[in-house]
């Protein structure tokens, strides 16, 4: 259907460029249906791409590098976070309370997927999505 669309159009004419864009990567556009774990949509990364930009845009306003350094690590964490489905607030919350006792050896017991496991599944309940 794509290609009689085509040749009844000029070569130039825009909606041909894009037949012939949706063509040469057809192969990848249809994937999804030869393969089960191919997920049809790429929301998940759509949105992670929007926060990184949104990042980016605040940074401008970062003062120091030690503040832009602090605001990358934050979200990082943050965008961790939300892909665990852990709530950040009381990840976070949890995380400062504690720091003083932790010590350099148990810091990976404190990554977020990892606290997830050691906690309560009530405390990680994720809040609805922005």
């Amino acid at each position: 259907m794509l290609l009689l669309q085509k040749e009844s159009l000029l070569p130039k004419h825009p909606l041909a460029i894009a037949i012939g864009c949706c063509l040469n990567q057809w192969e990848e556009l249809t994937l999804f249906v030869t393969d089960g774990a191919v997920p049809m949509h790429n929301n998940l990364a759509e949105q992670q791409m929007k926060r990184i930009a949104l990042l980016r845009k605040n940074a401008l306003f970062v003062a120091t590098p030690r503040g832009g350094e602090f605001v990358a690590i934050l979200s990082s964490l943050t965008s961790t976070c939300r892909r665990h489905e852990i709530n950040p607030q009381a990840y976070l919350t949890q995380l400062l309370v504690n720091l003083p006792d932790i010590s350099a050896g148990r810091v990976d017991e404190w990554l977020p997927d990892q606290w997830k496991k050691n906690t309560a599944p009530s405390i990680h309940s994720a809040p609805p999505p922005p």
